[in-house]
């Protein structure tokens, strides 16, 4: 099915006439931002693969840091949240 399917660039290859490559590549090649980070970026394939990849990334290669502020930052929103909608929020708290 054309619908689910996302268009590719496309691809030349353009070698400038009086450039010398020296090992380092073209300098007109285009590459993601992240390719020299993330296993899972640029990949095709199916959902299944890309999913498990991205599941085994986040397993082994995980920031603890950027993990316990992402959820710190949840608390508070889902604290937020729950004041906004009139959440009794005495059950939380304990009083002695």
């Amino acid at each position: 099915m054309g619908i689910f399917k996302t268009r590719k660039n496309k691809k030349f290859n353009y070698a400038p006439r009086y450039w010398d490559d020296k090992g380092e590549g073209s300098p007109y090649q285009m590459e993601h931002k992240f390719d020299k980070f993330r296993s899972t970026v640029g990949k095709s394939g199916n959902l299944k693969n890309r999913f498990s990849t991205a599941w085994d990334e986040l397993r082994h290669h995980s920031d603890k840091k950027v993990n316990v502020r992402v959820l710190g930052i949840f608390l508070i929103l889902l604290l937020i949240f729950l004041y906004l909608i009139d959440f009794d929020l005495s059950i939380f708290f304990t009083r002695i």
